[in-house]
Formats: C-alpha cells, structure tokens, sequence
C-alpha cells in the first residue's frame, strides 16, 4: 500500500488520529507537534511548510505515520515494518528520528548512516519521591519567573544541542496552562519542569534543567517526582520522557523516582561510504 502525505494537519489528524491516539506513549511526540500546529498554524516550527504522511495496511487501517516540521528531521509514529520499504520509495529520505528497530531498518536500506543521537523513554510507573527529600519546596511558576524561565529554557535548549527560536513563546504558553514548576530553597529557585499539555491521556515531561550550581543536590529529582505526582493527579493517564542515553546520571535519577523503559529512539543519517 502506498503513502499518503499532506501539509494540513487538519487531513492527516482526521485520517491518522485515531491511530496516534490508540498508542499514545509510542506517538508521544507526534500528537504534541501535530497539536502545536493545530494551534499555531503550519509555520510554527519554520517557514517551510510540514509534510504529515500515513501508510494503512491491507485491512485499511492506519499503520504508519511520519511529521516533518523543518529545519528538524522527519520522525516516525508507531509503524508496521512493511510500511518502511515503501517509506523509502515515496520519500527520499537522508535523516529520520525512528524506533529503533524501525531506525535499523531503514539504515540497511541505505549505502551507510550514523548515529547522531540515542534517546530512551521512559513510563512512568510507581512514583517514588526522593527521601529524604532535598531542601526546599515546589511551586508552580507565574508569570513573574517569565525572564528566569526562558533563560533556563535557553541554557538547556543550549545544553542539548536544541533549537531555542520557539523558547519564549512555550514558556508563555507553559505559564498558561500551569504546565510549569519549580523547585525553591531559601526562597530562590533553585531548577524547574516544564510539562506538555495532556493529549490522548498523556503528559510527557518535555524540560528538567538545573543551573550548573545548583546541581548533585537532588533538586532535579524532587522536582520531577513533583511535577509526575501533579499530572497523574490531573487525570494523565501515561506520564512520560525521554533522557539522553549517553547521560547515565539522569537515566539513574529517573528510574529511581519511578520511570520504567519503554524503548529506545535512534536520530540517524545516511553517509556514502
């Protein structure tokens, strides 16, 4: 069967939203970028505009998805393996955030590739709260941490080697809808959450930054155990995030508050040997 792709979010949510919605901890970042643009138009990523595309299977049901939302790489939903071969043939593609066994795939189909990043997600499971606790208490943000919260968001958007040309308006939106929270102790904020909105019954906990100063304190750790308790507290069915897996230090921290892995996602690019 072949695929179909579309810019308007509008077609590819009506034709593959149910399926994204049916798997939301495997589509996490799909449903929040396709609700970004919902909301925010087709440019809200860059100028370019941005290639959606599915790919049903012979009983006609939705079973392969793709959101392109230049200048970042196009990225795979949750995909059956026979959708990739025809991926490839509809699609030249020389870069791809995928699962990855969708990602191993695809880079046998080319003359060479590179691992450029390798990212684990995590569920969150039984919530274990650091004890004994860091000094210090959450609270949410308000709009008077505004000028704090984008420099923070900068500084990691830096840290990780992100995009920071969307950073104000998220924090804006983020003081909006309370899907921010910091840690204090003698009353300066001391690190910070930023939580994405709930879609499908999800949250995905999308920032943790703690100033350099104030690291190996504990802080990171109590205040994402915070923010995990709020959402599911909220209703959110599926609390999840994505470490780095060349950090071993946060993927130790948030396996012991409670995040259990779900599977690995591979940034990959095609090289000519």
């Amino acid at each position: 069967m072949p695929w179909t792709f579309t810019d308007d979010v509008d077609v590819f949510l009506d034709a593959a939203g149910a399926s994204l919605a049916a798997r939301p901890a495997e589509n996490t970042v799909l449903l929040t970028v396709t609700a970004t643009l919902r909301r925010e138009g087709p440019h809200a990523y860059g100028e370019a505009a941005p290639l959606l595309g599915w790919w049903r299977g012979t009983d006609g049901e939705v079973a392969g998805t793709l959101v392109r939302t230049p200048p970042h790489p196009p990225m795979l939903g949750s995909v059956a393996p026979e959708a990739l071969e025809p991926l490839v043939a509809a699609l030249p593609l020389t870069r791809i955030n995928a699962d990855r066994a969708s990602a191993e795939v695809l880079a046998g189909l080319w003359p060479g590739h590179r691992v450029d990043r390798e990212q684990r997600l995590y569920r969150l499971g039984t919530l274990t709260p650091p004890c004994p606790a860091p000094p210090g208490r959450p609270r949410a943000a308000v709009a008077a941490d505004r000028e704090l919260l984008v420099r923070w968001h900068l500084a990691f958007a830096d840290e990780t080697g992100q995009s920071g040309a969307r950073v104000e308006r998220m924090v804006d939106e983020r003081l909006a809808s309370g899907g921010l929270t910091l840690w204090e102790d003698g009353g300066a904020p001391v690190a910070m959450t930023a939580v994405s909105p709930r879609i499908a019954g999800m949250v995905r906990i999308v920032r943790v930054y703690t100033p350099p100063e104030h690291r190996r304190r504990g802080y990171a750790a109590a205040v994402t155990a915070e923010s995990s308790r709020a959402a599911r507290d909220a209703g959110a069915r599926e609390v999840l995030l994505f470490t780095d897996l060349t950090n071993p230090t946060s993927n130790g921290v948030y396996r012991r508050i409670g995040y259990r892995a779900v599977s690995d996602r591979l940034l990959i690019s095609a090289v000519q040997r």
